[in-house]
């Protein structure tokens, strides 16, 4: 186990140099400059203003030495200042965002995940049937519906139409004079729709990951065996077969955690959450390198972390792939 493991550390070092560096390049490579964004809005600023500025940012050296300026920031746990007015270090910038988006994408992930293994045991146990044919119906408008399509929709709808829910950030104008139970029905309603929204596209396909996985299981000789045992058909199902046909999931969970911190640009965008999302999407939008590189590393790390927790998982659950 222990000679696994370190395999898989081991291998994270030069995975993580590689998307750093492609990142870095790909960035770099888009059209638009940061200093030309800046002064798009000020056509009077002279060459020399700009030239200062490229100087200032460091742009005006070669692509390589950027990379490695910025490579040898990064190993002290520094991911740099922001090119925006206000020059504050990006990690400031990301805590203050990550306590909005944490919470919300954690919520969104424990209502995907409690509604979908449910759902797709069910669809399981009741294959073929008009339960069944009924769930892939949704399942496959979840997968067909584009996400900010179903923002704009639920937002018309709930939001305008019947004025039932808020449709953008996450508190009302002086909510302060509210009681303490009164601000937490306030951030409710205006988390409804941004959770919904979250929770939908991936929910459609962990269900039908479910599903398959549980099918798979079923099949099983020892399910067979239990039934003949005489154990009812709930203990089979949800004691022996469940365990099993989670063990799956434990990818789909790992890869999760990277959407937990670096939230959704499409949704926080959207309802003007100013989380991770939106910080990511206004960084993007403004060739702000080192705010975009700074998230995209987070994001990348969290994602081989994901999959290195998934595969000690994977190893824990079956001896076998220990031996690999």
């Amino acid at each position: 186990m222990t000679t696994y493991l370190l395999k898989r550390i081991a291998m994270l070092v030069p995975l993580m140099l590689g998307i750093t560096l492609i990142t870095f390049t790909v960035i770099h490579l888009a059209p638009g400059e940061p200093v030309d964004m800046q002064m798009a809005m000020n056509p009077k600023v002279g060459k020399e203003a700009r030239e200062r500025l490229t100087k200032f940012y460091g742009l005006d050296k070669p692509l390589h030495e950027q990379y490695f300026t910025w490579l040898g920031k990064l190993a002290r746990l520094d991911l740099g200042r922001s090119f925006s007015s206000d020059n504050r270090p990006v990690l400031d910038k990301i805590k203050e965002r990550l306590p909005i988006t944490l919470p919300l994408n954690l919520v969104a992930l424990i209502i995907e995940f409690g509604l979908a293994i449910p759902i797709g045991v069910l669809a399981a146990v009741k294959r073929d049937t008009v339960l069944d044919k009924g769930i892939t119906v949704i399942v496959f408008l979840g997968f067909a519906v584009p996400t900010f399509w179903l923002a704009l929709l639920l937002m018309y709808f709930f939001g305008v139409k019947l004025n039932w829910l808020p449709i953008s950030g996450l508190h009302t104008l002086g909510y302060e004079s509210y009681s303490w139970l009164g601000r937490l029905w306030d951030l409710t309603k205006h988390l409804i729709l941004p959770v919904c929204v979250a929770s939908f596209g991936s929910f459609a396909g962990v269900s039908r990951y479910m599903r398959s996985a549980m099918l798979q299981v079923i099949g099983q000789d020892y399910i067979t065996t239990a039934r003949a045992k005489g154990l009812s058909e709930r203990v089979v199902i949800w004691k022996h077969a469940l365990r099993n046909a989670l063990l799956p999931l434990i990818t789909l969970l790992g890869f999760s955690i990277p959407g937990l911190i670096g939230g959704s640009v499409i949704f926080e965008t959207i309802f003007a959450i100013p989380g991770m999302g939106q910080l990511f999407y206004q960084g993007v939008m403004s060739r702000d390198y080192p705010v975009v590189m700074g998230i995209l590393v987070i994001g990348a790390f969290l994602t081989l972390l994901g999959n290195l927790i998934a595969d000690i998982s994977y190893a824990l659950a079956d001896p076998r792939i220990r031996q690999q």
